[in-house]
């Protein structure tokens, strides 16, 4: 049975916050809010957790997972960024966008894909920028969209009846809407949209 917890959406309870980031670093996997809908996360480092959530989504082997990211302080740990890659991302964060890029060896070879990318996101969230400080690190995340559909979930008290026996936190932020993040392809000479989602794909054509 997992944990509920009612986060406020603008102000975040450091209390909530840290008993969240526990949770996580505990080897947990929570169900927490971002801006374009409800996110599965883990620990970055935790195979049984990631396994976990590809068991809940039933993701397919080659699936891009993504890190959420406070800031794009990171960004060069995790990811291969060309000069024009960085300014693209800079000038379209936060905002609900996941951005591919090559992985670097920082990257556990489990998330990668066979192209040896990764998503990175930086999220217009309150509580899910919080985690990320408290964790000290990104979150492994994946939209909470659950199998066979194609839109996230973005009800919590719904997601409590789908999921309270299978991850150990459920964070309600607030009714959210069920677009998933726009996904940019920056592997390649020019940015390729993959996914159109809630993010504007304006800058990026």
């Amino acid at each position: 049975m997992s944990q509920f917890f009612y986060i406020h959406p603008e102000n975040p309870q450091t209390r909530l916050i840290n008993q969240s980031v526990d949770i996580i670093k505990k080897g947990g996997v929570i169900v927490y809010p971002t801006d374009s809908g409800y996110a599965l996360g883990c620990a970055l480092g935790n195979k049984q957790a990631m396994d976990r959530i590809v068991a809940i989504r039933k993701l397919p082997e080659n699936h891009n997972f993504t890190l959420v990211c406070s800031d794009l302080s990171e960004l060069s740990s995790y990811a291969l960024v060309t000069n024009q890659s960085y300014r693209l991302i800079k000038n379209n964060v936060p905002n609900p966008y996941t951005f591919i890029l090559p992985a670097t060896k920082e990257v556990p070879r489990r998330l990668l894909t066979k192209r040896k990318t990764i998503g990175i996101r930086v999220p217009d969230n309150a509580i899910a920028l919080a985690l990320i400080d408290g964790l000290g690190e990104p979150i492994l995340s994946c939209s909470l969209m659950l199998p066979n559909e194609e839109v996230t979930q973005s009800d919590p008290d719904q997601i409590r009846e789908y999921l309270e026996h299978q991850v150990d936190l459920i964070i309600h932020g607030g009714y959210l809407g069920q677009a998933p993040t726009t996904v940019i392809d920056l592997t390649g000479d020019s940015p390729e949209i993959i996914r159109l989602g809630s993010g504007d794909a304006t800058p990026f054509n």
